[in-house]
């Protein structure tokens, strides 16, 4: 044996043996050789099972074990026998190996091979009789016949699970034996196997037939075990899918499973070729539907159920709803003539056959009217098929090996879709240069598209190939190629105004129109009307410039548009430029006869009529069309050709976006919200931005003959144009800004009275859960419980009754909350105990409450009536001030009767009933102070605990003993201490029990208790009598704390009435996974970074509460050391869950979204009986009984056929294959949820002609018995799925095994909460609430940001995100009516999305923000998107800067791409005007406007630059007194006020006075400006400034893995300098530049306080950009970290690289890659215009110098680059590579050292003996470090020519130059503040507030002192 083979084979062992065991040695289950069966031999699922079955029977006996592995080799042999398949032979020589092994292990002697079917049949009979397998069949009848609700549930599953094991196994063995007994005798194989044998084989396969893998309804294996096929609905749905009459029958030789007979899905499989396993899924997909909806109709079971029509259609209607509007939008006839007179049968098959489509449509499924149209041909081919009534392949689906409808119907269109997708150039190819997927969905918006006919006419244009990218240079003349469809996305700002026209044509006009008033002083008089007659021509111009537009970005779609869409486009130019022509003319006509003197005003006249009229007609149109009033008059008239005509020329017609308008009242409610907004806005814009600008403009004008300091130019006999624009142009960037400041106030405050009225934070801390808790249980059963019928019509004497019935039906869902917060470590079990609610089911009088409400109470109540002297109503009063303290002694009261009568015999009895009814007569007398001594009360209450104390033990003779003298002791103190009654009343009774007492026969026997329930009140009455403190802060924990607070108030909240489980809504959720963590290794927990901290460490001491409440769920002391702690692998296990459930994990997600599975077991066990209305007749003790309710049969079924879980694992199947521990991790989360599904995309390597070809299989895997993957589906794809973007293609391939009428999308990042589980049932009821004009499509669910206390970088992140996602998403809502989809918990309407192209868009680049796109596209489709905030659900954030920065940078990035899109377009122009302006402002608005931000403060220094460098700034100071101005402090103030975050801050604070109150919300601001939020927020703002620029520009947005662990490191300076480089510093060096200049050569009246109030925003700005990535790096000024940072850093940049360094590793390949974003003409032309701002520093400063004196001859600045020139020699000759002049390093040195002398000679001559200042020198500096720059940046962006000029390298070692100063200017003041040690102790503090404040040690962690020795 090799080498090879020994190594092999000791790993397979070592598998194998660990597989025995289930886990590792760290407690992970892990999987033997038969998890590793390559995929190329995955089909056939035989080899993997009969290994596992190897494995197993191992040890029982090794020949049989070796003979499964000899036929699995055989197996693997047959599909691939060159072993060509990827990782087939390392499989085979592995095999081959263990074979060979337990060969060397036999007796020595040959194999006679013909013994191994003896051996196999005398093993099959020996196995049956060992596991005795007929009882075990009996056994698990006879448990299930027992009842559902009997207490053996837990062993029923067991003894499944078991027989499930032990029949797979024979099924395994009784296949091997019928395959060897074919290979022996092929023709005698049946005489081989005796009768008997073959009889018994055949009814264990009949057994087995629940072992066939199923998802969720068992439809080709009917099963006894499996509950969900005994539903009424699904037996009806089933029934509704059988083969009809009229259907052809099927060929004899069509295989359909024996367990079942032929349906409609087996014929269409037949017609068409469908896949297997496609027919399967969708066979159970619509039996799913159907099953839902019928019993959504609440019809009463039948013996015999049958589908109801009503189900059927309501189905039907839904899932072809597209279909039957494209082809109305078509004008075409759909394929029934009259839907009335279709069948039901008909129905549910046209509805299979599209589902069958579209299940196997693959990526074709992001063309939903693609999928129209093949469906509306595959159905007239159908019913071609159906009149012939002859079962025959389809036309359309035939290949030469039979049928195949992926080979001919979709892998067409997928190979014309991947050829324009490989042509994207992974997504840096301009997307006007390749089709989408919009592209070609869109072509089937017209009929043209019927040009394809069917089948398929494959030389059509549509499926034309473009040549790819890498061949077209070498064919001349260009490629061919089909155009784009109906838009084309070039890459351009004029997208904003394109789209947005009619907001930019508004703005511009009012401020036009404000201008006019403020100039002409207000007055109203001829002059200002023509003046405001200005407005037509500028709208006509605008108008006139957006259908310019129109044609041009329409460039590159006119071949494959619609001709009537381009003949609008022409058309409205021609009318524009007509109507521009027009008007302008008379215009400039009315102003020309204006300043005649004496004129007449005809033309003035014949204006004003035509503008009146064209403004008349505009509004009029405008009314009609965008005016919901309005509609239903225009739809009446719609087929009027007029009508026709104005809504061709005015609006664009899309199959999409049609009808875009709401309700009138919710038209009324944003129509006045933007009337606040704006009338805000207006006001703001002209009495502090316009007006104060009149004067100072006008004398500005007026100035001349002023005297510039350089060299002018321009600015001579033009009015000073450069000095207005230098003041207007700040003032009117903030005008356009400043509507989103006042947006962002008015809808925070709309949004707090929205949520104040919605009643949010009534409950906002723990003291109101304790004060509210009473109301909880009745407003539980108003919300989440089931109606109950009757239930208010009681009347006050049953008020009591139905209080407890209330706390009854509440408290097993309130307990199973505690359970969890205990299971989830958040509370103790101390804690537990007290949060526990007694399930009120006993006689006592009295609603229990739990303990924490009470605790201490009695002791209270006792010092009370001890020390009272009041009366009877006094004391009684005094107690119940407190509500708790009353019900606390009434509970006591109550509770000791009923354990005393329950354990004393009937004399004991005696005693009770007379002692209580002297109490009672005392009470009603009113004399319990007289009859009864109080002061002796703690006598009473010590005896009564000493014996609760004795009695909740388990029962001994010495505690017996025990009790029997505490209850004598007691009667005793009660008989002579406290009793002052006249007892002759009842003489004979108490002369009975003293006689009793005195001859020793009272209470010589007690019954001890026996009945849980009555243990449970013993344990209840002692901690209520013993608790002395109170409870007011249980639970400690602030995360139970709110999320106890949250679920309380939500009960308060409105929401839809709950139906039963059985009639609510399926849905589903769908979980989207990469490679991301799924569960901590030990070894990532354990291992320390750099300063010695573990993982695990840190978790412990942030959480330490949670981490001493996980010990104690273990059952270790917080004492134990390590080894201790974790020497069990179970131990082990619960280790990594504990530490995942705390970060960013698959595992956190997973968990918390089972809690959904949990939650309606739990309520559909719970309502069992409920829902049939005979509470009356169960006890309550039945209601509220949940033990084993997640073991109960028919609770499990219904949970699932309600809510499924598919996790989209995308490379889950090379995962394993790779054996990562990522896939082990998946597995084990499979084993423990068993109703996890995970689908990933397997890649299987097959021979095609000799060649290795790929092919692609879309599966899902459940777990199975084993503990192995179990194949259910596996659907070949027609290729690669991955074109477009990972996610949504990685959520595009699942999307076919997700199941129920809704789905929630979640990301890996999120969590859950089994309280928030319960009020799923409500949320999926507002799907039928009246939510608008339309059904809701989306429902927007709150989210809670989890991640706030890691770091103050993460509370602001987590502060920013929770306002976002609450108080702004509830304005987008209601009013607004504009909210999207962002990537949040959203509920989808399941079958509205996959219908319509799926939950999200993939195109590459374009629709990098996925998830918002859905909500595009269902607002286009006539969608409505809702919001709703009594559920919650949990969300990680990013915590470090960094991860914050690149994931703020991909949205950004995002929106750009957003900008250029046809969704955004078709928004804009569509909605109507209020609604574009909150869509506007709320998407891709709010980056233009941060962006404008930015820009303003650009244009304000420039703007200063240009006065203090021309000298015209102070020439206008002295003269007019120009230079501070109202107008442009309000816009510095408007602008710093964005920058520094209030636009995040209004919103923040009001949501946190809405739900923590003023004072927390007061607290809360305050602490977060004192970690400098503010510097975090101006940082942000550069950073989606930059991104969002940069990808309009340029392009290159990408997504960006963030990482989500704990970031709690220090970043090194290299790191951070190439991650904010360009973003920041560069951006930040340039605005100090500014402010320098500004200072040296600015005149400033004020002094030097007149120039801090004027730049304070923009030096705040650029100390931001500059140091706020060291301010909030953890360490970041710690001495010895700095050293070690300097070092990387020079390493990092001196290294020079090469091929294959990353940016990482040298600053080349780093400058290399900043460089890569700049690809195309127009990109290098835009770097080049926007570069030439740097040389205007030259241009001015060199006239500022002493050495010239007041010469501004143009010759000055020719020296000035002369002397620039001397400088760069300068740098070449001190810079020329050594390399190049090995042979001549002593000349090399002698003349760069002759250059530096002569270079400082002259210098120093020039200072000696001209007018050359040192000033000036330095004043050098300043002017050509930005010339520099620039002329780097030109270079940079023309890289290719360039290089070619061989110049490069030069630059090269510029930039480098350029980078190494500005990271020693970033350096310089870090490294000082590193000296002082406080500044450290300062800065970690400012980072780590939150910590510190839960007790954390910071310090240490950070320290770097290795502190983990304490673990």
């Amino acid at each position: 044996m090799s080498r090879a083979e020994e190594a092999w084979g000791r790993l397979v062992r070592a598998a194998l043996r660990r597989e025995r065991t289930g886990t590792d040695a760290h407690g992970q289950p892990v999987s033997g050789i038969s998890g590793f069966v390559p995929s190329s031999l995955a089909k056939n699922r035989d080899i993997d099972a009969i290994l596992r079955a190897a494995d197993e029977l191992q040890d029982e006996d090794p020949n049989i074990a070796r003979i499964l592995c000899e036929h699995a080799y055989s197996l693997s042999q047959n599909l691939d026998p060159n072993s060509e398949g990827r990782g087939v032979l390392q499989f085979k020589t592995g095999l081959m190996s263990v074979i060979k092994q337990k060969l060397a292990k036999r007796e020595v002697g040959t194999i006679d091979r013909s013994l191994d079917i003896a051996r196999l049949q005398e093993f099959y009979k020996d196995y049956r009789k060992k596991h005795d397998v007929d009882k075990l069949r009996e056994d698990e009848m006879m448990l299930r016949e027992s009842g559902v609700f009997s207490g053996n549930l837990g062993e029923l599953e067991r003894k499944t699970v078991q027989r499930k094991r032990v029949f797979a196994t024979l099924k395994v063995l009784g296949n091997v034996l019928e395959e060897l007994t074919k290979e022996m005798s092929p023709n005698n194989s049946e005489k081989l196997i005796p009768d008997e044998l073959k009889r018994v084989m055949k009814s264990d396969a009949a057994m087995t037939e629940d072992l066939i893998a199923y998802n969720i309804i068992p439809l080709d294996a009917p099963t006894t075990s499996n509950a969900i096929v005994s539903m009424s609905e699904v037996r009806a749905a089933i029934s509704a899918i059988v083969y009809f009459r009229g259907l052809p029958k099927l060929p004899g030789n069509f295989p359909v499973p024996a367990t079942r007979s032929a349906d409609l899905f087996d014929y269409l499989h037949f017609v068409f070729g469908f896949q297997k396993d496609n027919v399967a899924n969708q066979r159970e997909h619509v039996v799913h539907l159907l099953a839902n909806e019928q019993s959504r109709l609440g019809i009463p079971e039948e013996p015999e159920p049958k589908l109801d029509e009503a189900a059927v259609q309501n189905v039907f209607l839904k899932s072809l709803d597209n279909y039957i509007k494209w082809c109305i939008y078509l004008g075409i006839q759909p394929v029934w003539s009259n839907l009335e007179a279709v069948s039901k049968e008909k129905k549910v098959l046209f509805l299979s056959l599209y589902f069958l489509i579209w299940g196997e449509a693959g990526n074709v499924r992001f063309l939903p009217e693609c999928l129209c149209y093949i469906f509306h041909h595959m159905v007239r081919e159908l019913d071609e098929i159906l009149r012939q009534q002859v079962a025959q392949p389809a036309n359309s689906c035939k290949t030469e090996n039979g049928v195949s409808f992926l080979d001919q119907v979709i892998c067409p269109l997928y190979d014309v879709i991947a050829a324009e997708a490989s042509n994207n150039d992974n997504g840096r190819a301009p997307h006007s240069t390749w089709r989408n997927y919009d592209d070609f969905n869109e072509y089937f918006w017209s009929l043209g598209c019927f040009e394809l006919s069917w089948p398929w006419r494959k030389n059509s244009s549509f499926f034309m190939k473009p040549t790819p990218r890498s061949k077209r240079a070498l064919i001349s003349g260009g490629s061919k190629r089909c155009g784009k469809t109906s838009f084309v996305e070039h890459r351009t700002f004029l997208h904003l105004y394109h789209s947005f026209h009619r907001l930019w044509i508004f703005l511009i006009m009012m401020f036009q129109g404000l201008a006019i008033i403020a100039f002409n002083n207000e007055r109203l008089n001829k002059n200002t009307v023509i003046d405001l007659l200005s407005l037509a021509p500028t709208f006509v111009g605008m108008k006139f410039f957006q259908s310019l537009l129109d044609i041009i970005l329409m460039f590159g779609a006119y071949s494959t548009s619609r001709s009537l869409a381009v003949s609008r486009i022409f058309f409205r130019f021609l009318w524009f430029t007509a109507a521009a022509v027009l008007i302008c003319f008379l215009y400039v006509k009315t102003l020309q006869e204006h300043n005649k003197p004496n004129a007449s005003d005809v033309i003035f006249r014949v204006y004003v009529m035509v503008i009146g009229i064209y403004a008349g007609v505009q509004l009029f149109i405008s009314f009609l069309l965008r005016f919901p009033i309005f509609h239903r008059m225009v739809n009446h008239c719609e087929n009027w050709p007029l009508t026709r005509f104005i809504k061709w020329m005015h609006q664009e017609h899309y199959y999409v976006g049609r009808g875009m308008f709401e309700r009138t009242s919710d038209f009324i409610k944003y129509l006045i919200f933007w009337l606040v907004v704006l009338g805000a806005k207006f006001a703001f814009a002209y009495f502090l931005l316009i007006k104060p600008l009149v004067k100072p403009t006008r004398a500005i004008l007026k100035e001349d003959n002023i005297v510039y300091s350089w060299h002018d130019f321009v600015s001579k006999n033009n009015h000073n144009a450069l000095t207005v624009a230098s003041l207007w142009t700040p003032v009117g960037a903030i005008y356009l800004v400043d509507t989103f400041l006042f947006y962002t106030v008015i809808s925070a405050v709309v949004g707090f009275l929205i949520g104040a009225r919605d009643r949010l934070g009534e409950i906002r801390s723990l003291e109101l859960v304790h004060q509210l808790f009473e109301k909880f249980p009745k407003a539980f059963v108003d919300t989440l419980h089931v109606p109950i019928p009757n239930r208010n019509l009681q009347t006050n004497s049953h008020v009591l009754e139905k209080n407890k019935m209330d706390a009854a039906r509440f408290s097993p869902f309130w307990n199973e909350i505690i359970k969890n917060l205990r299971e989830e470590d958040f509370i103790s079990n101390l804690e537990m105990e007290l949060l526990l609610m007694p399930k009120n089911t006993g006689t006592a009088p009295l609603v229990q409450w739990p303990l924490f409400l009470l605790a201490s109470k009695i002791i209270l109540a006792r010092d009370i009536a001890v020390d009272s002297k009041d009366s009877q109503e006094e004391l009684w009063d005094r107690i119940c001030r407190d509500d708790y303290m009353k019900y606390a002694v009434e509970e006591c009261y109550h509770t000791i009767r009923l354990i005393l009568t329950a354990i004393l015999d009937d004399v004991g009895r005696l005693w009770i009933e007379r002692i209580y009814d002297d109490i009672q007569s005392s009470v009603v007398n009113r004399s319990i102070p007289v009859d009864f001594q109080l002061s002796k009360l703690p006598l009473v209450i010590s005896r009564i605990t000493a014996l609760m104390g004795i009695l909740k033990g388990a029962e001994t003779q010495e505690l017996q003993s025990g009790a029997i003298k505490a209850i004598q002791e007691l009667y005793d103190v009660i008989r002579h201490d406290v009793l002052s009654i006249n007892m002759r009343e009842h003489y004979e009774t108490w002369s009975m029990l003293s006689k009793a007492r005195n001859e020793g026969r009272l209470f010589s026997r007690i019954k001890w208790p026996g009945d849980a329930e009555l243990k449970a009140q013993v344990k209840r009455l002692y901690s209520l009598l013993t608790s002395k403190e109170s409870a007011a802060n249980v639970p400690r924990n602030l995360e139970a704390r709110r999320r106890l607070q949250f679920f309380t108030n939500s009960l308060f909240m409105d929401m839809p009435i709950t139906k039963p489980v059985r009639q609510m809504m399926s849905f589903g959720v769908f979980t989207p996974y990469y490679s991301e963590t799924v569960l901590y290794s030990l070894d990532e927990l354990f291992r320390k970074n750099e300063d010695g901290i573990s993982v695990l460490f840190y978790l412990q001491k942030i959480y330490p509460d949670e981490w001493r409440n996980f010990l104690a769920r273990i059952g270790r002391d917080e004492r134990s050391t390590e080894a201790e702690l974790f020497d069990t692998p179970i131990d082990i296990l619960e280790l990594r869950f504990w530490a995942s459930y705390r970060g960013q994990t698959l595992s956190r997600t997973v968990r918390g979204m089972m809690y959904y599975r949990k939650a309606l077991m739990l309520q559909t066990y719970l309502e069992r009986m409920s829902v049939s209305g005979v509470d009356a007749a169960m006890s309550s003790k039945d209601l509220t009984d949940t033990e084993g309710f997640e073991l109960s049969p028919e609770a499990r079924a219904q949970a699932d056929l309600k809510f499924t879980y598919v996790v989209t694992c995308q490379i889950y199947g090379k995962q394993k294959e790779e054996q990562k521990p990522e896939a082990v991790d998946i597995a084990l989360l499979m084993q423990r949820n068993e109703a996890l599904r995970v689908a990933f995309i397997d890649e299987v390597e097959t021979l095609k002609e000799g060649k290795v070809h790929k092919e692609y299989y879309s599966k899902l895997v459940k777990a199975d018995i084993n503990g192995k993957d179990k194949e259910i589906y596996a659907i070949k794809l027609p290729g690669n799925p991955k074109l477009g973007e990972g996610k949504p293609e990685n959520q595009n391939h699942a999307v076919v095994f997700t199941r129920g009428n809704a789905v929630q999308t979640i990301d890996m990042n999120q969590d859950n909460y089994f309280e928030e589980a319960l009020k799923m049932r409500n949320l999926l009821e507002e799907f039928h609430h009246d939510h608008g004009l339309r059904p809701p499509t989306i429902l927007g669910v709150r989210e809670h940001v989890f991640t706030g206390s890691v770091s103050s970088l993460a509370l602001f992140m987590s502060n920013q995100e929770s306002s976002f996602v609450t108080l702004g998403q509830r304005v987008l809502a209601n009013p607004l009516k504009v909210r999207m989809h962002y990537g949040h918990p959203d509920v989808f309407d399941r079958v509205f999305h996959i219908t319509r192209g799926g939950i999200s868009k993939a195109s590459r680049v374009i629709n990098i923000s996925e998830d918002i796109f859905s909500g595009f596209n269902s607002t286009l489709r006539q969608g409505n998107i809702t919001h709703h905030e009594y559920i919650q659900v949990g969300k990680g954030r990013d915590v470090g800067l960094n991860q914050i920065a690149i994931f703020e940078g991909k949205v950004a990035g995002g929106n750009g791409e957003q900008v250029l899109s046809r969704d955004v377009y078709r928004l804009g122009q569509l909605f109507d005007f209020f609604r574009m302006m909150s869509f506007y402002f709320t998407t891709v608005g709010y980056y233009f406007c941060t962006m404008l931000t930015v820009l303003t403060v650009y244009a304000f220094l420039y703007g200063r630059l240009y006065l203090a460098l021309s000298g015209v700034g102070e020439t206008l100071a002295v003269r007019a007194g120009i230079s501070g101005n109202a107008a442009l402090s309000a816009a510095l103030n408007a602008q710093f006020l964005f920058q520094i975050g209030v636009v995040t801050a209004i919103p923040m604070i009001l949501g946190f006075i809405l739900e923590q109150g003023l004072l927390t919300a007061i607290v809360s601001f305050v602490t977060m400006q004192f970690q400098l939020c503010t510097v975090f927020f101006t940082f942000s703002l550069g950073t989606r400034t930059h991104y969002f620029g940069r990808t309009i520009l340029h392009g290159g947005a990408r997504y960006q893995a963030t990482g989500r662990g704990f970031v709690v490191r220090h970043i090194k300076f290299a790191e951070n300098y190439r991650l904010y480089s360009r973003s920041h510093f560069v951006k930040g060096m340039e605005v100090v530049l500014l402010l320098v200049v500004y200072l040296a050569y600015g005149y400033n009246d004020g002094g030097a306080l007149g120039y801090i109030l004027l730049s304070v925003s923009s030096w705040f700005m650029a100390i931001s950009w500059l140091y706020a990535p060291y301010l909030f790096n953890p360490s970041g000024f710690e001495w010895q970290k700095v050293v070690e940072d300097f070092r990387d850093w020079t390493n990092w940049l001196l290294y020079r690289g090469g091929i294959g360094v990353k940016g990482a590793e040298s600053w080349e390949a780093w400058w290399d890659e900043e460089l890569a974003h700049i690809r195309n003409f127009s990109g290098r032309v835009m770097e080049t215009i926007l570069s030439l701002r740097f040389f205007i520093f030259q241009y001015g400063i060199v006239y500022k110098l002493h050495v010239q004196g007041t010469n501004t001859s143009l010759a000055i600045y020719g020296f000035s680059w002369a002397a620039l020139a001397g400088l760069v020699i300068l740098f070449k000759v001190f810079t020329f590579s050594q390399k190049m002049s090995v042979n001549f390093q002593l000349v090399l040195r002698f003349i760069q050292g002759i250059s530096f002398l002569l270079a400082l000679a002259g210098l120093s001559l020039a200072v000696a003996f001209t007018n050359l200042s040192i000033s000036d020198v330095f004043a050098c500096i300043l002017a050509f470090i930005p010339t520099g720059w620039g002329i780097l940046s030109i270079a940079a962006a023309w890289k290719p020519v360039i290089k070619r000029l061989g110049l490069w390298k030069s630059i090269r070692s510029l930039a480098r130059l350029y980078d190494a100063g500005m990271g020693m200017i970033l350096f310089i003041p870090i490294a000082f503040f590193a000296w002082f040690p406080f500044f450290s102790t300062f800065q970690t503090r400012l980072m780590f507030n939150q910590a510190f404040s839960r007790g954390l040690e910071i310090s240490l962690i950070l320290a770097g002192n290795n502190p983990n020795t304490g673990l």
